[in-house]
């Protein structure tokens, strides 16, 4: 059995995360461009969703509101309220991309992934409504997100590097 240096790190505890959540109605299962559902395209190794129209069409006949899009002011307010969280809850942000269609956050906290996130959109939501661009029933963000572990300094850094640099469509590989 080959073993790799990955055997014998500390994988108890990771070193961060990459949360990505997307705004509301702008991104479908089905998508080209890529997707995952957690029910049956997100274990480990699962190839993402194969582009599939009817499903986005399906996905989009059942959307309740407007989709909702970050303008230049907009995402301001969002990277400001994902800040003053990270700044209150003392998250350790090593990299921040708000773009028109969704956030992506390489972070340190001493919470699940999930809750980080929640609390991004949460402070987010309501800036956005205090400021005037976000009406009281409008949808914000699309339901979750994504959550991926960070269990080395490699993994960090191609993270990061990702979100300030990569924007496109090749995720680096967390393995």
């Amino acid at each position: 059995m080959h073993r790799d240096y990955i055997d014998f790190q500390d994988r108890s505890c990771p070193l961060g995360f990459l949360i990505t959540f997307r705004c509301y109605g702008t991104w479908f299962h089905g998508d080209s461009r890529g997707s995952v559902d957690r029910k049956t395209f997100n274990s480990y190794g699962a190839p993402e969703i194969s582009p599939t129209p009817n499903w986005v069409a399906k996905e989009m006949s059942s959307v309740e509101h407007p989709p909702f899009e970050l303008n230049a002011k907009c995402r301001q307010i969002v990277e400001e309220a994902i800040r003053e969280v990270a700044t209150f809850r003392k998250y350790d942000l090593i990299a921040l991309s708000v773009r028109t269609n969704h956030v992506h956050v390489v972070e340190n906290a001493p919470v699940k992934p999930e809750r980080a996130m929640d609390a991004f959109k949460a402070y987010s939501t309501r800036r956005l409504r205090a400021n005037g661009l976000v009406g009281i029933g409008q949808k914000v963000w699309a339901r979750h997100g994504s959550t991926r572990y960070l269990w080395t300094k490699e993994h960090v850094g191609l993270a990061a590097e990702y979100v300030e640099r990569g924007q496109g469509n090749d995720l680096p590989e967390f393995d």
